[in-house]
């Protein structure tokens, strides 16, 4: 029983160990969820076809990932259940185990910008740029006046087209001018909005400038809308000052080759995209603005940073656009998504934000900390053992037998569960 003590607290050993009723069990006390969004979440099917196709086009069915729980998170000095849905293995547990050892020195602290989305309107065949720019900008109260009108909603909450800009690029069909509408969509991912207002303006941005008005789309690169997360980690809670150094190496070797920072990201990616996917939000979206980032100085750059202060302890930063919401979107349609964003308890889309800046801290960290002691495979390999029993035919306690036999010989591979099953079976395992 989930204790009344417990009940906030995210930290809960032994929480692997228990069955998914167990679990589910302890969720629903710590989120307050109904009996309803319990059984949506013991129903794989819980997304039904009828709603799928008015999702997407084309539907045939509905594929699933498996959502599971990661613990032991503390960011801002609030206790965090964060919902992932990955087909990965490993991912989950390291986030947890990652979070516990971020918590032994006080947890993560995160902060996030305004939620500005940005939007692009193209202009091509200008005969004067310059002059019409300096005429756009004139114009700037009469744009803006024009582009609030589309969402008198977003206008009432606070939000709205707040500025703009204009830009004059080379490109290989020459010079292109273009207009940047900055937008702040409060608790939206904004996208939608965004190119509406961006479509609405355009034109009044041709009539300006006499051009010829081609794209009008919100830019995935939302570097107005920025997330920072920051913890220190004791030598003691990774395992010593030699684990500390051999993080910052780890670190270091990114920051100077793109080869393994593109690994490195993928780790924080894994984190992120996880609690993206559970809660409803367009990943790819988050991908595409956070790898444009992180190469936004001409080089591509981890997203995170490892040093080791005057006393020994680790200390790890991470930086990234993250256009995230809580409305509107697949959240509406989506129950899934919904009952996971409150197993968050989250109130805006920049808490949202946060916690998923300090997922990826976390994940990266508890990959960097297998990466420079046991190795990776270690700890992936032994869940994946589970995989490729089932992929054998292994059922029931069959599975973690065959795992085991793998994990200790070291030979994770199908046609060894296939002969570690025959042999099993004709001693009648049961």
């Amino acid at each position: 029983m989930y204790s009344e003590k417990l009940k906030k607290s995210s930290r809960i050993p032994n929480f692997y160990k228990l069955t998914p009723d167990k679990r589910l069990k302890i969720i629903k006390e710590f989120a307050s969820l109904t009996e309803e969004e319990i059984k949506i979440l013991k129903d794989t099917g819980a997304l039904d076809l009828g709603t799928a196709n008015m999702m997407i086009e084309n539907v045939i069915g509905v594929a699933h990932l498996p959502i599971g729980i990661a613990t032991n998170f503390l960011i801002n000095n609030k206790d965090y259940l964060v919902p992932m849905a990955i087909e990965e293995p490993s991912v989950v547990a390291a986030a947890s185990h990652g979070a516990k050892m971020t918590r032994e020195g006080g947890g993560i602290f995160a902060e996030s910008t305004e939620s500005i989305m940005i939007g692009q309107i193209q202009v091509v065949n200008v005969k004067d740029p310059y002059k019409a720019k300096s005429e756009i900008l004139n114009a700037k109260e009469d744009i803006l006046m024009t582009a609030n009108k589309q969402d008198p909603v977003l206008i009432s909450l606070g939000g709205g087209a707040r500025d703009l800009d204009v830009k004059i690029i080379e490109t290989i069909k020459g010079q292109m001018l273009i207009v940047y509408l900055y937008v702040d969509v409060k608790d939206a991912m904004g996208a939608n909005i965004v190119n509406t207002m961006a479509e609405s303006i355009a034109p009044v941005i041709s009539r300006i400038t006499g051009g010829k008005v081609y794209l009008r789309i919100v830019t995935n690169l939302a570097d107005k809308r920025l997330v920072r997360a920051r913890t220190i980690v004791p030598k003691k809670a990774v395992g010593g000052e030699e684990v500390v150094d051999g993080i910052v190496y780890a670190y270091a070797f990114a920051a100077a080759d793109p080869y393994r920072a593109a690994t490195h990201n993928k780790g924080i990616m894994n984190g992120i995209d996880a609690v993206a996917i559970a809660t409803g939000q367009d990943w790819r979206a988050i991908e595409a603005g956070a790898h444009a980032y992180a190469a936004r100085f001409g080089k591509y750059m981890p997203l995170s940073t490892w040093d080791k202060n005057k006393k020994g302890d680790l200390v790890g930063t991470i930086e990234l656009p993250l256009a995230v919401g809580i409305v509107g979107g697949t959240i509406r349609t989506n129950p899934v998504a919904k009952i996971c964003l409150k197993i968050l308890g989250v109130k805006s889309a920049r808490e949202l934000a946060e916690i998923m800046a300090a997922v990826g801290l976390t994940q990266n960290l508890a990959a960097l900390r297998a990466l420079v002691t046991e190795g990776i495979q270690r700890g992936h390999m032994k869940l994946h053992a589970k995989n490729i029993a089932m992929m054998a035919g292994a059922k029931g306690r069959e599975i973690d037998f065959i795992a085991k036999i793998m994990v200790e010989t070291g030979t994770i591979r199908v046609d060894v569960a296939k002969h570690l099953l025959r042999k099993l079976r004709q001693i009648n395992f049961k």
